[in-house]
């Protein structure tokens, strides 16, 4: 009989692999068909998540073994070595448990064929030793390439996250608590946050007076999760959107823009701490993000959701007060959330991305009227994303730029330079960015 938690791991990878799906939302759902128990389900996680995280180490361990290149195996082999790998080399899983069981599942899954390479591959990799002995062997060639096989980042992001953090002296501490499965956090909208707290058994989150941060179990089954009243938001998206909200503001303050809304979980919190009478416009381009924010918004009075092109939208110049833009980004902040995301983009994604981010920036500074504020956001510290696209846009002689740090006194490490900049290891958040910017006319 096949182990049911490390065969669930590998559909989930080989999801990915196969079908370009998201591990954290297959995985999900695979546990819910397969009601495995927690002690299973546990497990099915670490290993899922582990060894899509580790991908480039493990592959960089296996090509050392293998006699031809990787990428001429079957897919499938090649996922079922690197879920073996992962257990004998990072969760010291004993030999013979980790190798008899992918032998198996290979046998079942590719045929008996493969199954000769995976178990003569695997025995190579674990007498070898944990990873601390592999990264030895390999003898990375700087301390780039180190950090980028201790910490499971390829060495591009490694090299955008030194830039971010201006140096050494952080760098791998925030490496590895990138590599740390988050903690949920949670989002009081419609709720007193204690009574959230007490409902969920977690605790106020530090930073957002909204949130809560859980230890543990389903939020889904939360009767304020399911109702609207609260939902899942990591503390730094709900930063995020209050930064806008806090912004000094000259002149009116009736009309806010969420210009990249989908899937609507800032909206939802802007609409949920707005001054009575203000009223929400959000916006997407795509029409089942604008559905996933109507969801958001379900309850809501005087908003109204758009499909839109934010680079070309349906509203006059000067519409709004306030703008917020979430800009499509990489998404280098949450890589604890997607561990499959650090393998699959690539440092040729970022140029097409920060030109659409200025596009997008310029398209909200002009949807702003004068005096309004818009705030720019990204879930990617990469200055390509970040401090460079701002830069562009407060050149303008219409612009200036706001400093965000001393709209959040109580959240330390914050500052960079006029911008805010959060961080796993500092904050317990995603790495966001921000950047406020009044229009002066």
């Amino acid at each position: 009989m096949l182990d049911g938690a490390r065969l669930t791991a590998y559909d989930v990878l080989d999801g990915v692999t196969s079908r370009a799906a998201y591990a954290n939302l297959l995985l999900p759902q695979l546990l819910r068909e397969r009601q495995l128990e927690p002690r299973d389900a546990a497990f099915t996680t670490q290993l899922a998540y582990g060894t899509l995280r580790a991908t480039g180490t493990l592959d960089a361990v296996l090509a050392t073994l293998v006699s031809r290149p990787l990428a001429e195996l079957d897919p499938r082999v090649l996922d079922l070595l690197r879920l073996g790998t992962y257990q004998l080399i990072d969760l010291r899983v004993p030999a013979h448990a980790a190798v008899d069981t992918t032998v198996a599942l290979t046998r079942a899954i590719v045929g008996t064929g493969a199954s000769g390479l995976v178990n003569a591959v695997l025995r190579k990799v674990g007498a070898g030793g944990d990873r601390a002995a592999w990264v030895a062997a390999l003898a990375p060639a700087d301390e780039t390439d180190r950090l980028s096989l201790t910490t499971d980042h390829p060495r591009w992001v490694v090299e955008a996250w030194r830039e971010a953090l201006d140096g050494e002296d952080e760098l791998e501490r925030a490496l590895l608590a990138d590599d740390a499965a988050p903690e949920v956090h949670l989002v009081a909208r419609r709720i007193d946050r204690a009574e959230l707290a007490a409902q969920a058994g977690g605790d106020p989150g530090p930073w957002s007076p909204y949130a809560v941060r859980l230890h543990g179990g389903d939020p889904g089954r939360l009767a304020a999760v399911r109702s609207g009243a609260a939902g899942v938001q990591d503390e730094g998206s709900q930063l995020a959107a209050l930064a806008l909200a806090r912004a000094p503001l000259e002149g009116g303050d009736t009309r806010w823009l969420d210009m990249c809304a989908g899937p609507g979980g800032k909206a939802a919190l802007l609409a949920a701490v707005r001054p009575a009478g203000v009223h929400l416009t959000a916006a997407d381009r795509a029409e089942h993000r604008a559905e996933l924010v109507r969801s958001a918004l379900a309850g809501e009075d005087d908003v109204d959701v758009r499909v839109t092109d934010g680079t070309a939208p349906d509203w006059p110049e000067e519409s709004f007060d306030r703008v917020l833009l979430d800009a499509p980004c990489t998404g280098l902040g949450a890589l604890r959330r997607r561990p499959e995301v650090r393998w699959r983009r690539t440092a040729e994604d970022v140029a097409p991305l920060a030109e659409l981010q200025r596009r997008l920036l310029d398209s909200a500074l002009v949807a702003v009227r004068p005096g309004g504020v818009v705030a720019y956001v990204t879930c990617s510290p990469h200055s390509a994303e970040t401090v460079q696209v701002v830069a562009a846009a407060a050149g303008r002689r219409d612009v200036e730029v706001l400093p965000v740090a001393p709209l959040f006194p109580e959240v330390p490490g914050l500052a960079r330079g006029e911008y805010g900049q959060l961080w796993p290891h500092r904050h317990g958040t995603d790495a966001m960015f921000m950047a406020l910017l009044r229009r002066i006319g």
